[in-house]
């Protein structure tokens, strides 16, 4: 039985990376969710209360495998710039990806504080390594950096999902090339 609720709990939230990824937060409802996974509504009920805690377990289940991807790709680079760009790259990189506009969509909406917590300390561990690496090379400011640094991350993310006028790689290798003279000063 309970192996069973964990499956259909696992169907639940694939429904609902689903739903966030085509169209943002307002589109995933439980009637959407029930909709998508064959259950009844009241069933979708017994595992969550509400929208908020769809997101909440969405925060606390793909945040930390999106973290720990960008983490291991900025812990084979070998140098600060290397990491930066790895850092950079491998946000990018994961924009195609399901979960990725899942959590896109997720930041972008009115969060609860307790799903704001959780997202906040998965981008916490990515901040301070990005955060030491900046100060490695030098910048007075490395926190503020590091913030900054992200804004050209999230600008460029934006701009791949639009589909804009640009190939991905190219704005991508645009990013990674704003970043690197950016952070040399």
């Amino acid at each position: 039985m309970a192996e069973h609720r964990s499956m259909q709990r696992g169907a639940l939230l694939d429904a609902a990376r689903s739903l966030l990824s085509e169209g943002g937060t307002d589109a995933l409802t439980f009637p959407a969710l029930a909709e998508r996974t064959g259950l009844a509504r009241s069933s979708v009920y017994e595992y969550f209360r509400s929208r908020a805690a769809v997101v909440e377990e969405l925060c606390a289940v793909d945040f930390p495998v999106w973290a720990a991807e960008i983490e291991s790709a900025m812990e084979q680079a070998a140098t600060p710039e290397a990491k930066i760009e790895a850092y950079v790259r491998s946000q990018l990189g994961l924009v195609g990806d399901r979960r990725h506009r899942a959590v896109v969509a997720i930041s972008a909406s009115e969060l609860d504080a307790g799903a704001r917590e959780k997202i906040r300390a998965a981008h916490g561990g990515l901040v301070a390594m990005i955060v030491e690496a900046l100060a490695a090379l030098g910048q007075e400011e490395p926190k503020l950096a590091a913030m900054l640094l992200q804004g050209v991350v999230d600008a460029a993310v934006r701009r791949i999902e639009l589909g804009a006028a640009e190939e991905p790689a190219v704005v991508t290798e645009t990013a990674v090339a704003m970043a690197l003279r950016g952070v040399r000063g």
